[in-house]
């Protein structure tokens, strides 16, 4: 069994302002991507300057926090949600959910794309290899607040967490961490190095990361108000993960066909 590092949440404070690791690691992952965008910007066949990166970048954070926010309370805490829609607004009790998020960046950036005559799966091209940057970030922010804690386990690769009770469960933030954000990175930078048909790096994020979050949902504790749903495993992280692989496989056999047209 592996100790707990109890890190303070609270990176530092301002005043009477409480600045929180969580918070950091979203500020954290969205310069990454900023200053990765202006590179890859530089090198892609897309029309985008460092001014269009950060524009859509910031379009991209506002569907980041608004369909985070909302498909959390959606796909988690729909019942909740519905009697006390207030809840929305109530970001300082937590929840944000990846899939919501996901379909909040496409939005906006379906949005962007029209303003500027740029084709929707060009910016989701563009994007697709960096959004592991923030995944990966996200859960270590996950891991110092101590929250989506694994498990109970009796694997050596295990810790005890100060709001887990007291056995010892795996830390499965750092195996998303692992998964989600340094193999997918790696994966996704290494097919955008070479010429590519469009529509390849979203299909390929699709699937590489539906897959990643299926098997690490089998080590993260299920969310307390959704329990498992089926077969006595089956958890919403991963039900939300089966259309998100489907339809990147659906886009794989278009790329495919058109190819072989």
């Amino acid at each position: 069994m592996l100790p707990y590092p109890n890190i303070n949440p609270i990176a530092f404070t301002l005043g009477p302002l409480k600045v929180h690791w969580y918070g950091l690691m979203y500020l954290f992952a969205f310069l990454f991507v900023w200053m990765l965008g202006n590179w890859r910007a530089k090198r892609s066949d897309i029309p985008l300057n460092n001014d269009m990166v950060a524009d859509s970048l910031f379009y991209g954070a506002l569907g980041v926090v608004i369909g985070g926010r909302l498909g959390y309370l959606l796909f988690y805490d729909f019942l909740n949600f519905f009697h006390h829609p207030l809840l929305f607004f109530k970001t300082w009790q937590g929840g944000m959910s990846f899939h919501g998020g996901l379909i909040g960046v496409c939005v906006a950036l379906l949005l962007y794309g029209r303003k500027q005559k740029i084709a929707f799966f060009d910016l989701c091209d563009f994007y697709a290899p960096m959004v592991p940057i923030g995944l990966g970030l996200g859960r270590i922010g996950n891991f110092i607040n101590g929250e989506l804690y694994g498990r109970i386990t009796t694997n050596w690769f295990s810790m005890v967490f100060p709001d887990g009770g007291p056995y010892p469960r795996f830390p499965s933030q750092l195996i998303e961490f692992a998964l989600e954000g340094v193999v997918l990175f790696l994966f996704m930078m290494f097919v955008a190095r070479k010429p590519r048909p469009r529509m390849l790096l979203s299909a390929l994020f699709l699937c590489g990361y539906s897959v990643a979050r299926f098997s690490c949902e089998f080590f993260r504790e299920p969310d307390p108000q959704r329990g498992y749903l089926a077969f006595g495993w089956l958890t919403e992280g991963q039900l939300l993960s089966i259309p998100m692989f489907i339809f990147g496989v659906i886009l794989c056999m278009w790329i495919i066909k058109k190819r072989s047209a």
